[in-house]
């Protein structure tokens, strides 16, 4: 009962105490309401709010020579980088250096360099073996090794001063700063390519998946609730199979001596073996057989609140069956459709084993580079980067079929 409801013959005094009485009634339903999802949140948010934060700083952080070249840092802050520094610029990075060789960090900015210039790691291992003892530093570290006296490693160093950067998701986005600073596409990059192959194979999954769910998710919706159920484990099975068996089997039965192509020629389709595997129709076969039950679901429990007799109003009062289902059956569904397809597709963008196993080095997704600058570089800001595009790219998807949705339910005037 809302305590501004109270009757309005009752005495003032009475009504103010029991307003308050119903305010602390109110309060204490709404704690315990919150002490009984507090676990729950307390789950989502170290499950999944931690880890997309972490994810998303590590995408902008870049302080890796700050925490082991701070005098050089320090130093270099007033450097114009058109011309080399001067002596206090190399004895910093004297210092530096002689530092990290004895905590046995040098791996942290050499790993970081590393990406700037290819072969600065090593740079810095030749150097911290022949560091100079005394003045002057900047003659002695380029005679030892002569690339201190070039410009770009300087820059190089600057350039990753952090302590945040955008340098990741500039590369992310084929695009890089120069040595002026400007933000130009670099030419050696094409993780747009693989962005757009990622949407484009993720899309061809889907509509693929509800081409054939559409019809089966139909059948098990008008099916006796026996048959109806019996089928269902059916199209559950995948679910209780490794996705890693099952990406395998397609592998044994599309390769060249696979049992399709064995049946193909066996049947004269073919003289010859196809290409059925290791290619984007591999991919795409393989990944519309696993996300398929996902469409599936969403599709049944929409048709099976579908009462029959509506399309049969309509053929009876003379609509052709097909336009009759077309007309009256079909836009009913398209909640489900929405859900499915919106369901597929996001799994589906995010898909490594499948891709990896049956597709060529031309058919990765971003995945892939995701796994590959996290198990193999240990680029973590590549990789966040590359992850957070993929995240930005979801919560569009979901955004936009937020407002369909909502623009195709109209809110009833009051």
């Amino acid at each position: 009962m809302d305590s501004q409801a109270l009757p309005a013959v009752l005495p003032s005094a009475e009504r103010k105490v029991l307003k308050a009485q119903l305010r602390r009634a109110e309060r204490s339903h709404r704690l315990r309401s919150l002490a009984l999802i507090a676990p729950l949140l307390v789950f989502l948010i170290a499950s999944f709010v931690l880890p997309i934060g972490t994810l998303l700083e590590r995408a902008f952080d870049d302080s890796d020579l700050p925490k082991t070249l701070p005098a050089t840092l320090a130093v270099l802050e007033k450097w114009d980088g058109q011309a080399l520094p001067g002596e206090a610029a190399y004895a910093a990075l004297a210092l530096d250096l002689r530092e990290l060789r004895e905590s046995g960090r040098l791996g942290i900015p050499a790993k970081r360099l590393g990406y700037e210039i290819s072969g600065f790691r090593s740079l810095l291992n030749k150097t911290v073996r022949k560091l100079p003892e005394s003045a002057p530093y900047k003659d002695a570290l380029v005679a030892a090794n002569p690339e201190w006296g070039e410009l770009p490693y300087w820059q190089a160093i600057r350039n990753a001063a952090g302590p945040h950067t955008a340098r990741y998701l500039l590369a992310a986005l084929d695009r890089e700063h120069n040595a002026a600073g400007e933000i130009v596409v670099n030419p050696e990059s094409a993780f747009i390519d693989v962005f757009l192959r990622t949407f484009w194979i993720a899309g061809v999954v889907t509509a693929w998946c509800l081409l054939l769910g559409y019809p089966v998710a139909y059948w098990l919706s008008i099916l006796p609730p026996g048959k109806a159920n019996l089928l269902m484990i059916l199209v559950l099975l995948p679910f209780w199979t490794s996705l890693l068996v099952r990406t395998a089997a397609w592998i044994v039965l599309l390769q060249s001596g696979g049992l399709l192509n064995g049946l193909l020629m066996a049947l004269g389709f073919t003289d010859q073996p196809l290409e059925l595997v290791f290619n984007r129709f591999g991919v795409i076969v393989a990944m519309t057989h696993i996300l398929l039950p996902f469409m599936i679901l969403p599709l049944y429990s929409v048709m099976k609140g579908i009462p029959p007799y509506y399309v049969r109003a309509a053929v009876s009062l003379g609509a052709h069956p097909f336009l009759a289902f077309w007309k009256v059956y079909v836009p009913q569904t398209i909640a489900g459709v929405g859900a499915g397809c919106l369901l597929t597709y996001i799994l589906a963008l995010g898909y490594y084993i499948t891709p990896a196993l049956v597709g060529g080095p031309a058919d990765q997704m971003v995945s892939y580079f995701v796994a590959f600058y996290t198990n193999k570089t240990i680029n973590w800001g590549m990789a966040s980067a590359l992850g957070a595009l993929l995240l930005a790219a979801t919560l569009v998807l979901y955004a936009v079929y937020g407002r369909l949705v909502a623009a195709g339910n109209p809110q009833p005037r009051r």
